[in-house]
């Protein structure tokens, strides 16, 4: 390649814009703007010496950074000829990647795009999404693709237009392969920027839905899992600025800070402040463990108001999901799928307690359902939760032995005893120790309970302290 010599034009109009004040700066591109940019983009096509272009590209960032979306600069931008700039940067020596990277927004186009003008901002910024997205999908260079997709945009997504054009690209699902616990710097900084723009989608119902059906809440809920676990304290990085749904983020600053722990945390916690209310996410949350992690980050010594506040709405939202989850409906509505898992309310007395009675509601269908499950399903969990409720209302009921007993479930429990799974094992024998025993001998035995074996005709219970040997028939 060789060097190419600036225009006279170019150079006087260098000239004019080089050493000047802000103010200065910004009055020139309001009169000619697509001039000034076409010589930068001259320069960075023509002139390979390293100083020359690592200057220029911090203009250009200058220029971006107070540059309106809607502004004459930005489209002149994108409509120039970017595919000589795009290969001088991915080819310029590694000591410039940061560079590139910093100038989010002056790398925006590929051999076929750069060829397109759009007619208007919306269409400029429809085909910088696309190109964004494709990227996403298959980076043209190995290292820099992801992370300056994702850099531009966590800056673009604050923009209504944006986000409406990445969720029509199909783009938010390749958000989530990225939410993933990160280690070094590098992936950190990836890790926060990607969980930004997942905060500022937040804000957008119809993005809201497709987070919904895929896998980010899982992801999110690990990242802030396993950021607990590091040393996090609390540090003066600035915090993005609590909004509430309904208010638009445009023309918000959102923090670009070097990335820690720390600030993944913040914007995730925000985003969980935002979708708690939003579908089925606070149930979800719930059943993820999110409560005792709320409990584990309140535990910390965090300095920022605004966190905090969003650490306690969190926990006053999952603890309301928690009381409408421990409702009978709920509970009724998961024996009746047939979906049995240890959600909230099957481990909380208060429940039991407080809804026994409600197992008499049609002619104990719920309780039927249940055994029904112990003798078709083949899910170890199902399995084990079915025992363990059966066994709950064996204990809260009055006449919780004596309705069991009367709708045949003791042999399909003692089936269980012998299943392959522990856990099954495990709540098929507290179950049947009420069943025959009492709820007052069964809490004395679960306590004290070492081994269970069934053994020439005979149930032996051994305990340190008690032993009780009855054979089938004083049983049955």
């Amino acid at each position: 390649m060789t060097t190419k010599l600036i225009s006279g034009t170019g150079l006087q109009l260098l000239r004019r814009y080089d050493n000047r004040a802000e103010s200065v700066r910004a009055q020139l591109l309001d009169d000619d703007g697509p001039a000034y940019v076409q010589v930068f983009v001259n320069i960075l096509r023509d002139i390979f010496k390293e100083e020359t272009v690592e200057y220029v590209l911090a203009l250009i960032d200058e220029m971006l950074t107070g540059c309106d979306l809607s502004s004459k600069v930005l489209v002149t931008m994108w409509s120039a000829d970017m595919v000589a700039l795009e290969r001088q940067l991915v080819h310029t020596r590694k000591e410039l990647q940061d560079t590139c990277l910093d100038s989010k927004d002056g790398i925006v186009a590929n051999g076929e795009n750069s060829k397109k003008k759009g007619t208007t901002i919306n269409d400029v910024l429809k085909e910088l999404v696309e190109w964004l997205c494709t990227q996403l999908k298959k980076p043209s260079h190995p290292t820099c693709g992801i992370p300056t997709a994702i850099n531009c945009l966590a800056s673009l997504l604050k923009e209504p237009v944006v986000r409406s054009s990445f969720v029509q690209a199909d783009g938010v699902k390749l958000l989530i392969p990225l939410i993933t616990p990160a280690s070094t710097q590098q992936s950190i900084q990836l890790l926060y920027e990607t969980c930004l723009c997942v905060w500022l989608l937040s804000y957008y119902e119809p993005a809201i839905e497709y987070l919904a059906t895929s896998r980010a809440l899982p992801r999110l809920v690990d990242v802030v899992r396993s950021s607990t676990k590091e040393k996090v304290s609390s540090s003066n990085v600035p915090i993005i600025q609590v909004l509430p749904c309904n208010v638009d983020v445009t023309g918000m600053k959102c923090m670009h800070e070097q990335a820690s722990f720390n600030v993944v945390v913040r914007v995730v916690v925000l985003t969980f402040r935002n979708l708690l209310s939003k579908g089925t996410f606070g149930a979800q949350m719930v059943d993820l463990g999110l409560p005792q992690i709320v409990q584990s980050l309140k535990a910390q010594a965090w300095s920022d108001e605004d966190l905090l506040e969003a650490l306690n709405h969190l926990e006053d939202g999952l603890k309301d999901n928690i009381k409408k989850l421990s409702s009978f409906d709920k509970y009724k509505q998961e024996v009746l799928l047939g979906h049995l898992d240890w959600s909230p309310m099957h481990k909380d007395p208060l429940f039991w307690r407080d809804n026994v009675s409600c197992f008499e509601e049609n002619d104990f269908q719920v309780l039927r359902v249940l055994i029904t499950i112990m003798e078709t399903s083949s899910d170890p969990r199902a399995l084990a939760v079915a025992c363990f409720d059966l066994s709950q209302f064996i204990q809260h009921h009055p006449a919780g032995r004596v309705i069991v007993n009367d709708l045949k479930a003791k042999e399909r429990v003692m089936k269980l005893m012998n299943h392959d799974s522990a856990e099954v094992t495990k709540n098929a024998l507290l179950c049947i120790q009420r069943l025959f025993l009492g709820a007052k001998y069964a809490s004395f035995l679960q306590e004290f309970y070492i081994l269970v074996q069934v053994q020439s005709g005979w149930l032996i219970f051994l305990s340190d302290t008690y032993i009780a040997n009855m054979s089938k028939e004083e049983l049955f």
